[in-house]
């Protein structure tokens, strides 16, 4: 197993206050990487992992699920539990559903929640991949939706199929439990989103029990806000919530 360069896992282990980020699916830690070391310079103690599948290969991936995935996350905001008085968790896309996830298993000890464009549900079109798995094992990418022509996510160039399957069984499981989230909630949604439609984000919003919820728009950025022209919205307003909720 080869990992990229672009794929490696960010800590900074210092700080009493800790945040855990969560990237989607078949991206890297690249895409939140700048945000994580933005907010480690803040004072807060980071952890960045890769996400198992992720960073090697498509055909790797195809052999892991969203069980795995979880698991790892899961792991790190253990870690981060340990050492810090708070923490906090993060996550683009389907890493926004784990993060979910998260506050949904541990409750209280989520911190709160900063969510960019999460995947709880597909566009119609990508429910196919329940029965897609048993015939094909890949399909185009769905990585690098920016609208900074400069940028590159380096995600794979092709979607495993089998993988999106077990996304999608993670969603309805992530989707029958939101009314469990009722940490505070600071959501981005991209007015312009290929992978990600809003009908998921507003459902999100309209489910979780969150007394404190800061919704933005971002009228600029595609998919992955976190590396496009919003990006530093992005890392000012997390910060500013980081700061009001700790």
């Amino acid at each position: 197993m080869n990992v990229s360069e672009t794929a490696q896992p960010f800590y900074s282990a210092t700080g009493n206050i800790g945040v855990l980020f969560c990237h989607g699916f078949t991206g890297s830690p690249w895409s939140l990487l700048e945000w994580a070391k933005v907010t480690a310079e803040a004072g807060y103690r980071v952890s960045l992992p890769r996400l198992p599948g992720h960073g090697t290969s498509w055909q790797e991936m195809n052999l892991t699920g969203w069980q795995d995935w979880y698991s790892c996350v899961d792991r790190e905001f253990a870690e981060l539990r340990a050492n810090c008085d708070k923490v906090f968790v993060a996550g683009l896309s389907m890493g926004g559903s784990l993060a979910l996830r998260l506050a949904e298993k541990h409750g209280a000890a989520v911190a709160g929640l900063i969510l960019v464009n999460p995947a709880v549900l597909p566009y119609p079109k990508d429910r196919i991949a329940s029965i897609a798995q048993h015939f094909v094992p890949s399909v185009k990418a769905i990585g690098s939706d920016l609208a900074d022509p400069n940028t590159d996510e380096h995600a794979y160039d092709r979607t495993p199929v089998r993988a999106a399957a077990s996304m999608l069984k993670m969603w309805v499981e992530v989707r029958a439990c939101l009314d469990l989230v009722d940490c505070p909630l600071l959501m981005f949604r991209s007015a312009t989103d290929h992978v990600v439609p809003d009908v998921s984000k507003e459902f999100i919003l309209n489910h979780v029990s969150s007394e404190v919820i800061v919704d933005r728009v971002l009228e600029r950025s595609f998919h992955v806000a976190t590396m496009d022209y919003d990006k530093q919205a992005i890392f000012a307003e997390t910060l500013q919530f980081l700061a009001e909720q700790a």
